[in-house]
């Protein structure tokens, strides 16, 4: 059986879009290829705990910790990723039915709380690992590196942020659109 090519979703439709352009360095950040080496050497690990365990029938003891580590890692370094894409989820649906002035106000007090909740949680997440002196269970590496990886991760998501919110007010005080998931699904649709 086969389906009519007006079927497709909204969604299908940009994914197709997707994958039809091509791969620009300029498009990604140095954070993005610091997550992509965490998460290769995530994957590394993992498939070393599973081939120790299930192939030589004795686990190496380390891998199950450094994956937890490195699974944190790839969250908080990823976090800044999606601070500068603007994908974090968010309640964008609400601004649809607010008036552009109070859409305006919304937007800014979003983005300075946000600002501010990184950079708390960046400045605490610090003196955190300042005070951290235990050390890992099966490797001999200080606990703290792992608050020093959420620390910098929470760091670039306050300097992104930072840098969205003054590029959305920009956009906003030249007369352009405001959200950002919706601001992105109408530019890939202006690509076609």
């Amino acid at each position: 059986m086969t389906v009519p090519a007006s079927s497709h979703t909204q969604s299908e439709d940009l994914l197709e879009l997707d994958s039809e352009l091509p791969f620009r360095f300029s498009e990604y950040a140095v954070e993005d290829y610091v997550v992509l080496l965490v998460f290769w050497l995530l994957a590394v690990n993992v498939f070393a705990q599973f081939f120790s365990r299930f192939v030589l029938g004795d686990s190496i003891g380390w891998t199950e910790e450094m994956a937890r580590y490195l699974l944190i890692g790839v969250g908080f370094l990823g976090g800044a990723m999606a601070v500068r894409r603007n994908s974090h989820i968010a309640m964008e649906f609400l601004y649809r039915y607010m008036s552009a002035r109070s859409e305006r106000v919304t937007v800014a007090v979003v983005d300075l709380v946000r600002i501010w909740f990184f950079a708390t949680l960046a400045w605490l997440c610090f003196a955190l690992a300042q005070r951290t002196h235990s050390y890992m269970t099966s490797v001999d590496v200080p606990k703290s590196v792992i608050y020093y990886v959420a620390a910098a991760g929470l760091v670039l998501m306050t300097l992104r942020a930072l840098q969205r919110a003054l590029f959305d007010w920009r956009q906003r005080a030249n007369g352009g659109v405001s959200t950002g998931l919706i601001q992105a699904a109408e530019n890939k649709e202006t690509l076609r």
